[in-house]
């Protein structure tokens, strides 16, 4: 198959007009000028694009597929009141509620062009889920337990987990990884147990990370929503005392206690580090996944993105939960990351070109997918999007990577492939799921969720 497009973005080159890609057998097996490839492949069927960018697919680097459904239930509160109310609506959710609303969120991304997603889930929907829809991605098991006694217990059905998913997925698409649960209900110990059986298992490892406010004041000082005297109304029964100040930053706690020791770790968020825990990033190769829509909507703060970038960390974009912004759309989240990052920064310009690239190869880097996806090189998966520049809105005929940052959003993606599939066509999806079933779910259960 010959795609063709009057914008062709490689990623790891510079863009050229009137291009095209050759997919085979699931690969980029080609890339050049139309008129070349036309000549050199005669035989090809080929799609023509028009006034569009092909580009690789979008990797989403964070985010919670099966919270999907949950989108504007909590609205315009801070983070500590979305998190308890999120755990009280989780509640009334079972398993089948947790397959479809996983569902829903992929679907949405794949209409928005993200063809690779990193999702951290207890229930495993999102496994189960991205295996349906023909996804890329990497599963996270989350595992927690703010019992020390507890602790091996919770490894032991985490790792039971990870070998039944690995077994049900197909391997060449999708990874299975693990997560230790966020850092105030987490026993510090887990953080070295999860980096030993990632280093067994050859498994990735990802973590929330110093993404609020609170978080930080609980490790760091005791003091915050998190603190003691309120555990055991929301935990269940824990040692006491459960927890005491450490007088240090979340990075630096998670690093004394063994948390990248593994060869292949993530960090959420970072938004509250200071330049010591950049380093000790850098120094144990962490990578670094920036959600700016996610940390605005609800008060979190604004990652210094720009000091990852410049002391050379693996760093990519990620939409968090939906719950939290409403939409899985990759395209919005660089823009609103880019700006944010100007208004803040003044005299450190973040470009169009740095935030495409973060949420392709980037994010691709910060996977260890990098020789897989991210770009359109020769050899690559044909993991492709194509998203259309002929809006009125639009001037992609002085910068197409701006065009793209600038101005859309996941409403003019008009192809999504995987693995050399087309996955989605403009309004219309070419998955093995009943979408009209699916969305009369979700009603269903957006429905027992407001009671």
């Amino acid at each position: 198959m010959l795609l063709c497009a009057q914008y062709i973005l490689p990623i790891t080159s510079e863009p050229f007009q009137n291009g095209a890609v050759l997919v085979r057998d699931g690969r980029i097996c080609d890339i050049g000028a139309t008129d070349m490839l036309k000549l050199r492949y005669p035989d090809e069927e080929i799609v023509d694009y028009g006034l569009a960018a092909l580009m690789p697919g979008l990797v989403d680097l964070h985010t919670h597929l099966e919270n999907s459904v949950m989108r504007g239930i909590v609205h315009d509160v801070p983070y500590t009141t979305w998190i308890t109310s999120m755990l009280e609506k989780s509640a009334k959710m079972d398993v089948g509620d947790w397959y479809d609303s996983a569902i829903l969120g992929g679907l949405e991304a794949l209409s928005s062009g993200i063809t690779c997603v990193a999702d951290i889930t207890a229930t495993g929907a999102a496994c189960t889920a991205t295996q349906k829809l023909g996804m890329r991605s990497v599963i996270y098991r989350e595992v927690g337990a703010m019992d020390k006694r507890r602790v091996d217990y919770a490894m032991r059905v985490a790792e039971n987990d990870i070998m039944h998913w690995r077994e049900e997925v197909d391997s060449s698409r999708i990874t299975i990884g693990i997560a230790p649960a966020a850092m105030y209900v987490c026993h510090p110990s887990m953080f070295g147990k999860v980096s030993d059986f990632a280093r067994r298992e050859n498994v990735p490892v990802a973590m929330h990370m110093a993404g609020n406010r609170e978080e930080f004041n609980f490790i760091k000082y005791g003091s915050s929503p998190f603190s003691v005297h309120t555990m055991d109304q929301k935990r269940g029964y824990v040692e006491v005392p459960p927890w005491l100040p450490t007088g240090t930053t979340p990075v630096r706690y998670a690093l004394n206690w063994g948390a990248f020791e593994s060869d292949n770790v993530l960090a959420i968020h970072c938004v509250h580090v200071d330049d010591e825990d950049v380093k000790k990033l850098k120094e144990y190769d962490v990578a670094v996944a920036v959600c700016p829509r996610c940390n605005a909507q609800l008060g979190m703060g604004v990652a210094p993105l720009t000091e990852f970038l410049r002391s050379g960390l693996r760093t990519g974009i990620g939409t968090d939960s939906p719950a939290a912004t409403d939409s899985t759309d990759l395209l919005t989240e660089m823009r609103i990351g880019m700006l944010v990052q100007r208004a803040v920064n003044v005299g450190q310009f973040l470009d169009s070109a740095t935030m495409l690239e973060m949420a392709t190869i980037g994010g691709a880097r910060a996977l260890k997918l990098d020789d897989k996806i991210g770009s359109l090189d020769i050899g690559k998966r044909a993991d492709l999007v194509a998203v259309d520049l002929s809006g009125s809105h639009q001037t992609p005929t002085t910068d197409p990577v701006s065009a793209v940052v600038n101005t859309c959003s996941g409403a003019d993606v008009l192809m999504t492939m995987v693995d050399g599939v087309q996955l989605y066509e403009k309004n219309k999806w070419h998955v093995d799921v009943e979408v009209a079933k699916n969305i009369a779910r979700v009603i269903e259960i957006r429905g027992k969720l407001r009671m």
